[in-house]
């Protein structure tokens, strides 16, 4: 696993052992960002979920101005600060021990993210709580965009419920990105 492009470009990055992370394969990783390209230059970014930090730290090296990583597993914390570390991109990174919907509260009143990035183990039922976190909190902006990585055959009609539309959807052999943003309509209560 490395960077692909920007200021830490080809660097590689450490990942968790065991089956706890699942880092989101290279070429998985450019489509993303080139889809993201237009918005990556001096966004806000959250990496929720962030397992080794190397979605956020893709989002650092092509020139987000700052990226917050969230992630409750100890280990996978540790490798994230060395990876940034590695990659020279401390300075414009916040690290947190905790889980999703703790960190969103936490860093309410703190200003929206431009860009949020949330890859749950597939297994857990995390997307819905995640979501409606995010839509009750001022982290998540008019124009905030919500990636949701999960896999291919997940149904995100729920979404539309919690007060978001889908505006775009790239599938990949056994996964997908769902790109998310706040409707415009109220959410179903």
């Amino acid at each position: 696993m490395r960077v692909i492009a920007g200021s830490a470009r080809r660097l590689n990055l450490k990942a968790p052992e065991g089956l706890d992370t699942r880092p989101t394969t290279d070429r998985i990783k450019e489509t993303l960002f080139n889809i993201l390209m237009p918005e990556i230059p001096g966004c806000r970014f959250l990496d929720l979920f962030a397992g080794s930090g190397g979605i956020g730290i893709e989002a650092l090296s092509r020139g987000a101005r700052e990226a917050v990583f969230v992630e409750n597993n100890r280990k996978a914390v540790s490798i994230i600060q060395e990876n940034l570390k590695f990659t020279r991109l401390s300075d414009r990174a916040r690290v947190m021990g905790t889980d999703a919907v703790t960190a969103i509260r936490q860093l309410s009143g703190k200003g929206s993210f431009d860009i949020i990035f949330m890859d749950p183990p597939y297994r857990n039922s995390l997307y819905a709580p995640v979501l409606s976190a995010l839509q009750t909190s001022d982290v998540l902006g008019s124009g905030t965009l919500v990636i949701a990585e999960s896999l291919s055959g997940m149904d995100f009609s729920f979404a539309e419920d919690l007060g978001f539309d889908i505006v775009r959807v790239k599938d990949y052999k056994s996964n997908k990105h769902v790109f998310l943003s706040r409707s415009e309509k109220p959410a179903f209560q």
